[in-house]
């Protein structure tokens, strides 16, 4: 799995996630105040990709994880390509219940990709960082 495809399915798979993170309506009582985004995760630097590799890599539960939610992107692209929305949505929330059990520096640094360019510096030294974690999946 690729960047590009990582980070499609971060973006893809985040959708519910940021729905719900919203803010609730204000009360129609209330003066009209302006509702606040929630801050955007901060871009990934390599070092934090590393950081997420070595979590990963040495404990064998969360390499599983990781696995299955790369193998879970590839069906989330084809769910998003067929525009199947049920399937979209249930395949996303397994994503993201995976992921929890990740770890809150995994979450953060799958947050951030969708702030990082791929075809960027930045972009590129990240996704080299991560296709460590992929080769891990590949010896399976």
């Amino acid at each position: 799995m690729n960047l590009k495809s990582i980070l499609a399915a971060v973006a893809i798979a985040a959708l519910p996630i940021s729905a719900q993170a919203q803010a609730p309506a204000q009360p129609k009582q209330a003066p009209a105040q302006p509702q606040q985004q929630p801050p955007a995760a901060p871009k990934p630097t390599k070092a934090a990709a590393q950081k997420v590799v070595q979590i990963i890599s040495k404990d064998k539960a969360k390499t599983k994880l990781y696995c299955d939610i790369a193998a879970l992107s590839d069906q989330i692209d084809d769910a998003a390509q067929k525009k199947d929305e049920k399937k979209l949505d249930e395949l996303s929330q397994k994503a993201d219940e995976m992921g929890e059990k990740i770890g809150p520096e995994y979450i953060a640094l799958m947050d951030g990709l969708q702030e990082l360019d791929p075809e960027s510096k930045e972009g590129k030294d990240v996704g080299g960082v991560l296709e460590g974690l992929d080769k891990l999946c590949a010896k399976k």
